[in-house]
């Protein structure tokens, strides 16, 4: 059995613990909330964007536009927006994985990755990462978001890629986080229950219109859907460094009572040693008389 001594060090070990861990729930918790707030701020504008392109697309002018036509793509570019650091549960290990296992492996597959541990795990698993981003400040993301947008199209339309997908993992609610690796490039249109959309005029045309539109709303695209990833990451911290938080105080708990025994077991064998040495000179005191 430890000595009380020992016990007493892991407790103030685990206490220590437990006081970073409540630091960084704070921390988290603190982030979560800027970072939904900016969640709701972008969705509507790329919503608004994504209906855009989709009616453009039903234009019969645009469906040969290299933004919309549908191809046989030997060759793909993964986006794939991880987190920097753990702690976060599985959020990092299911986004990584979920990209694997849509990859088709007989394709010449690029990765564009935001996130250390994303590059980590495509690079243990030799991958061909073109390009790669880490730490990125929050008031950097959307000129970041603009970059990466602008190097996919350049990619696409050299004919490098044929076709961009982006790996981020969606915010529902702080305790559902779902890993999605969604088509972007070329756009997918939707079939019409109308015909009013095919008929809309755009100027100075089709053309130039959809060659303003997708970088835009690529760009959007991305920044949206890095707000949904750092959103879901910091409330997957959140809610495991709580969970963390209450483990350790189950520990406290536990060695606290472990402790008090061990106090009241040497308590009592200290009290039983003086009687039992009184009783000793007690009796050689009789025998002496």
């Amino acid at each position: 059995m430890s000595s009380t001594r020992n016990i007493k060090q892991r407790i103030k070990n685990v206490s220590s613990v437990e006081q970073i861990i409540r630091a960084m729930d704070m921390v988290a918790s603190t982030k979560l909330v800027r970072a939904r707030a900016q969640l709701e701020g972008v969705r509507p504008i790329y919503n608004e964007l994504k209906r855009i392109a989709q009616e453009v697309g039903n234009n019969e002018k645009a469906m040969s536009n290299i933004f919309y036509e549908e191809k046989d793509a030997k060759s793909s570019l993964y986006i794939i927006l991880t987190g920097n650091r753990g702690l976060a549960g599985a959020y990092n290990s299911n986004i990584c994985k979920k990209v694997l296992e849509h990859m088709n492996h007989g394709k010449n597959e690029k990765l564009i990755i935001a996130g250390s541990k994303g590059y980590e795990f495509f690079a243990k698993h030799d991958k061909n990462i073109v390009h790669s981003i880490f730490d990125v400040p929050d008031d950097s993301v959307y000129y970041g978001s603009e970059n990466l947008a602008n190097k996919a199209i350049e990619l696409y339309l050299s004919g490098e890629i044929g076709e961009v997908y982006i790996a981020y993992t969606h915010f529902e609610n702080v305790l559902t986080h779902i890993p999605i690796v969604e088509k972007v490039l070329p756009i997918e249109v939707k079939e019409k229950d109308d015909l009013k959309a095919s008929n809309n005029e755009y100027e100075p045309d089709v053309e130039v219109f959809i060659n303003n539109l997708i970088p835009l709303y690529l760009h959007m695209n991305i920044f949206r859907t890095f707000s949904e990833s750092h959103t879901s990451e910091q409330a997957a911290r959140m809610v495991n460094m709580d969970a963390a938080g209450k483990n350790a105080e189950e520990i406290l708990e536990d060695l606290n009572r472990l402790y008090n025994r061990q106090r009241q077991a040497s308590i009592t064998q200290e009290l039983n040693e003086i009687v039992g040495s009184a009783s000793v000179l007690n009796k050689g005191g009789s025998d002496e008389r």
